[in-house]
């Protein structure tokens, strides 16, 4: 009931201010069609509380992620600054990868004057396994980085690299659904002319990889031990089967449930799986549990309130 009642405040708030509201593009490197640019929504007041950085999906573009949330609306009547960045068509946070988000965080800390502890980093799909190795690198390596994210959080993301070649070439070689053998194609295709064949180039992979089913292939969610970790999934195990022929064996929260459960092991009190079920639909009003409405942004905005605070 509470959650409500912030909820429709917030609406009320957000639509008496909407006309104030404006989605600025910055240019940062006009040649760069993905990443070369990022679009930001100020908040209502010039005191900015914090920064709210969102990294869309495999393939989209900055602009494609305000339509599928409310995300920024709630952080503009919270004193928030909403970011929002692409990494075109990348799985992972590879070092070109990390180069561009640290150089649109350098132009955000210094156009708005905020400090680099102010950062909670999210990402909704591929864009979340990259925010996570990303807020991984920031706490290991903590002066080749320009932000020391105060949390992280992934949108029904697939966060193990070798989980998700092998799913790849299970998808393509069984051909269980249409959409999923065009999308295992192009992605396979695109990773082995970015960095090669990863049984050849394991070493890389697993460098650039934030979590690993098999310890053996790395640990790097041990420099997630002190920080704020949420993972969201529409655990909608029907909705993947009658649409994708997908068990739960093939399901992203299989891998990120493993990963909050290794950080509570590791004594991280703020390691969350945050669960719904039927919440994912796409701005144009498909139902689809791959989707950033999974996420209560009322709640999310209270949760980096907190943090901050």
């Amino acid at each position: 009931m509470k959650n409500r009642i912030i909820l429709t405040l917030c609406l009320i708030v957000f639509y008496k201010n909407a006309c104030t509201q404006t989605l600025k593009r910055i240019d940062l490197d006009t040649s760069d069609f993905f990443s070369g640019h990022y679009h930001v929504v100020e908040p209502q007041s010039d005191n900015i509380e914090g920064v709210l950085v969102l990294i869309a999906g495999f393939g989209q573009r900055a602009e494609d992620t305000p339509p599928e949330t409310k995300m920024h609306n709630v952080s503009y009547v919270n004193n928030i600054l909403t970011i929002f960045f692409a990494a075109g068509n990348k799985l992972y946070a590879d070092s070109m990868t990390q180069a561009k988000i640290s150089t649109v965080l350098i132009d955000v800390m210094k156009r708005y004057n905020v400090k680099g502890d102010k950062f909670v980093i999210g990402g909704f799909s591929a864009g979340g396994m990259i925010a996570l190795r990303y807020v991984e690198l920031c706490n290991e390596f903590p002066k080749r980085f320009p932000v020391k994210p105060k949390g992280v959080f992934v949108v029904d993301s697939p966060i193990d690299f070798f989980t998700i070649w092998s799913e790849l070439e299970e998808a393509a070689k069984y051909k269980y659904s249409e959409v999923a053998v065009e999308e295992a194609e192009r992605a396979m295709k695109l990773i082995k002319e970015d960095h090669g064949d990863p049984v050849v180039n394991f070493t890389y992979y697993a460098g650039i990889n934030p979590f690993s089913m098999d310890k053996k292939n790395g640990e790097n969610e041990k420099y997630l031990s002190n920080t704020a970790v949420r993972v969201y999934h529409d655990v909608d195990i029907s909705w993947w089967l009658q649409n994708r022929n997908q068990s739960v064996s093939g399901s992203n929260y299989l891998v990120t449930s493993e990963l909050i459960n290794r950080l509570i092991l590791m004594g991280n009190k703020r390691a969350e799986f945050m669960q719904s079920y039927q919440t994912g639909y796409r701005s144009n009003g498909q139902r689809h549990p791959h989707s950033w409405s999974i996420v209560n942004e009322v709640e999310l905005i209270q949760w980096m309130n907190n943090l901050l605070n």
